[in-house]
């Protein structure tokens, strides 16, 4: 089975036609037709197996990519394909798959020019994951992993949070890191490192066509050796009216230059916001433990969930939790409200926040003892799902380098 904690990058523009003989397989296919990574694609489902197959292409052209199935035999699917080969065009790959697991049938296959063959029993994102691979470019190793970060409503400290998440996983993982402040006219990155960038996300979002390895450095303000911002302008001199697909080529841009992208994503809904939730690896919304944000966390739970279904649960955390004098909603009535247990409660702390808040520092930074640093290391090994990873320290811009060059 696939391992969801992988990420897998996005199926390019190409056509997909499959041919199922099995009522099970076409329902593994359907669900990945609706699959973020797979919507750039066009995809279509048929049954009738190889047979089907031959018919349909016989006096028609043949997609990017044939996806057949055949429960028969070694020498039956053998044949089969044989005569698929005769009318495929040049450069059309086929997905073979099949109930027969053995190692010479795979072999055959192969030297025959299939692209893959898969075994029963497989889920949907065993095959997205062989897709993707098929049709990402060999020579780009690194798919970065993003993880966006959202707030119910103003004031729940997901910026905060973001921020802190960011700082640690680069600490921790030792791994070159960037966060993205999506918050064009109101954003917090630059202030809460206490930096002060010309240039940002703004620059990067108004002129994605200009996307390269030297401009995407001019726009990141480095904060640590591993850490690195793309601040928001935080100015009221323009209107952000922002298309749905407005924040893609930069998030895209950087799967391939850093192994870890934190989105800050600002209170409020559009579709670019939409959007860049959908597509992350991993989603962590943040709530106060209050009326208003376990109804939009449920409204944020349940439009998530609906998108997303061959993907990881998006992560709750719940903040501020324990303030005097305040009526709260216990934490385990807000966990099964939702239908999911909270990743991690963090403790109202003013004095700890605000001080970090006010000198531009991490909560690690001001105190390194703090038990909220556990909770930050504790979501730093959920969130990334590799836990171990200890590697030569290297600056974010060396590794865009490398994998540019």
């Amino acid at each position: 089975m696939s391992d969801l904690s992988s990420p897998i990058a996005s199926v390019p523009r190409i056509s997909i036609q499959a041919f199922c003989e099995q009522m099970d397989t076409h329902g593994i296919l359907a669900q990945a037709v609706s699959d973020r990574r797979m919507s750039r694609a066009h995809f279509k489902l048929h049954m009738g197996g190889v047979a089907a197959a031959i018919e349909a292409y016989r006096d028609a052209p043949t997609p990017n990519l044939i996806v057949i199935e055949s429960a028969g035999a070694r020498e039956e699917l053998v044949a089969q394909l044989d005569n698929l080969a005769e009318i495929c065009d040049e450069g059309t790959k086929v997905v073979a798959i099949g109930r027969v697991n053995d190692i010479l049938l795979y072999r055959e296959l192969m030297a025959r020019g299939v692209s893959e063959y898969l075994v029963h029993p497989f889920d949907t994102s065993d095959f997205v994951r062989i897709v993707s691979e098929l049709y990402n470019t060999p020579g780009q190793r690194l798919i970065g992993r993003v993880i966006a970060v959202t707030g119910t409503k103003g004031g729940t400290g997901a910026s905060t949070l973001a921020h802190n998440l960011a700082w640690t996983i680069s600490r921790t993982l030792e791994q070159p890191t960037v966060i993205v402040d999506m918050d064009l006219p109101f954003g917090t990155a630059a202030l809460d490192f206490n930096q002060d960038p010309p240039q940002g996300t703004a620059d990067a979002v108004f002129a994605s066509d200009r996307l390269d390895t030297n401009y995407v450095e001019r726009l990141l303000s480095r904060c640590t050796h591993n850490l690195s911002i793309m601040a928001a302008p935080a100015m009221l001199d323009r209107n952000y009216d922002l298309g749905e697909d407005a924040f893609e080529p930069v998030i895209e841009f950087l799967r391939g230059a850093a192994p870890y992208i934190v989105l800050d994503l600002p209170h409020g809904w559009a579709g670019w916001k939409r959007n860049a939730l959908i597509g992350a690896d991993e989603v962590v919304v943040v709530a106060g433990p209050d009326l208003a944000s376990l109804r939009n966390a449920k409204n944020i739970f349940d439009a998530i969930r609906a998108a997303r279904p061959n993907d990881l649960e998006p992560r709750l955390v719940l903040n501020g939790i324990g303030m005097a004098k305040r009526p709260e909603i216990p934490v385990a009535d807000f966990a099964k409200a939702l239908d999911i247990a909270p990743m991690a409660s963090i403790l109202h702390d003013p004095k700890l926040f605000g001080t970090a808040t006010n000198n531009g520092q991490m909560l690690g930074e001001v105190e390194g003892s703090a038990k909220v640093t556990e909770v930050f290391a504790e979501l730093t090994r959920v969130v990334t799902g590799r836990p171990d990873l200890k590697s030569a320290r290297r600056g974010l811009f060396e590794k865009i380098k490398d994998v540019f060059a």
